[in-house]
């Protein structure tokens, strides 16, 4: 069974990446959230993909950003916050302006989950915490012993 797991994380960790690629080139297609995910299912399936992954000259800084500090890029950050908004505007403004009829549960779940993401999009911070002036960051460690 363990080699049905491995092949099964080798395979999502694939696609996960394949689309974080995709990602890399169209702008409205989230980049990050697919490579981290590329990153969980490699550490536990391929240790050469998931060094090589972290490593990456371009593909590997942003995951090391939000596995070392939760940092998000503006830019990033962005890109997510439009694509978003556009998937929000399709269900809830575009079907019913072309006479479709989306549930207004569908609506409200959508609305929400929305909502959910672009909140813990903004909680995130853009870039990562300035490290403390030498005197200080000597005084914080002597007031923690």
């Amino acid at each position: 069974m363990e080699r049905w797991k491995r092949a099964g994380y080798l395979s999502v960790g694939s696609l996960a990446l394949a689309a974080g690629a995709v990602g890399v080139v169209l702008p409205l297609i989230p980049t990050v959230p697919f490579l981290l995910l590329a990153a969980a299912c490699f550490a536990r399936s391929s240790e050469r993909l998931h060094e090589w992954l972290l490593r990456h000259p371009r593909l590997g800084p942003p995951i090391e950003s939000w596995r070392s500090h939760g940092v998000i890029s503006a830019r990033a950050k962005a890109a997510a916050l439009i694509t978003l908004a556009i998937s929000l505007a399709f269900p809830l403004g575009i079907v019913p302006l072309l006479g479709g009829e989306v549930p207004l549960p569908a609506q409200a779940l959508t609305a929400c989950a929305g909502l959910c993401v672009a909140a813990f999009l903004l909680s995130r911070p853009s870039r990562p915490p300035e490290p403390l002036p030498e005197p200080l960051a000597l005084t914080r460690s002597a007031e923690s012993r």
